[in-house]
């Protein structure tokens, strides 16, 4: 999908909106209106999606530093979308996970759910997440409980569902720790899992 770049539309917002505001000022309101529609429309674009898209691509090309870096830039996430909140902070989770704070992530990861996923794909990848954390701890109640409720969802990617059959399998294995390696592997579309990329699912 076709973005701007980040402080290209942080410049366009600043020279359409300012621009449009002095050739109102100097000659009329219809010569700096087109100046004025664009920078507004590009500020609303930001306001209402955030870096999020800009990230993930980041994030699927294993470049977490800049990802981190990008996501910081999404200065207003109260004002997201309904859905992109969400993601917003699922990738906040995935990058402390990444770091293996696994505490934080934890934090975030639950901040995502209570605000909204776009799709049982992405809240099935944010509750598999809470149930590899709960068996690093091993909290094997807690992690089987997630994945009853991931269960219920219908999931549509195979590489989550080849996911959730590992986390199962391990569960099983009676009497043995759950690797906290495997917190790494789930992420939000465009994250890195299992070797792979995950497409950005679409916004409902």
């Amino acid at each position: 999908m076709f973005t701007i770049n980040i402080y290209l539309r942080f410049a366009l917002i600043v020279a359409g909106i300012l621009g449009g505001i002095a050739l109102w000022l100097a000659f009329g309101f219809w010569y700096g209106f087109p100046f004025l529609l664009v920078g507004l429309f590009l500020l609303a674009g930001y306001l209402m999606l955030g870096t999020i898209m800009s990230t993930n691509m980041l994030l699927s090309q294993a470049n977490f530093f800049e990802a981190e870096k990008r996501l910081k830039l999404t200065f207003f996430p109260k004002i997201l979308l309904m859905g992109y909140k969400g993601v917003y902070y699922m990738t906040h989770g995935a990058l402390a996970l990444q770091k293996k704070d696994f505490n934080t992530g934890e934090i975030w990861l639950r901040k995502a759910l209570d605000a909204g996923l776009p799709s049982d794909n992405e809240r099935g990848a944010a509750m598999l997440q809470l149930a590899m954390i709960a068996a690093s701890k091993n909290n094997r109640q807690a992690a089987q409980n997630q994945l009853a409720e991931i269960k219920k969802l219908n999931i549509t990617e195979n590489m989550l569902k080849e996911q959730i059959r590992d986390l199962e399998k391990q569960l099983k294995q009676m009497g043995q720790t759950m690797n906290p390696s495997m917190l790494g592997m789930m992420g939000r579309g465009g994250f890195r899992g299992g070797g792979g990329k995950r497409k950005m699912p679409k916004m409902r």
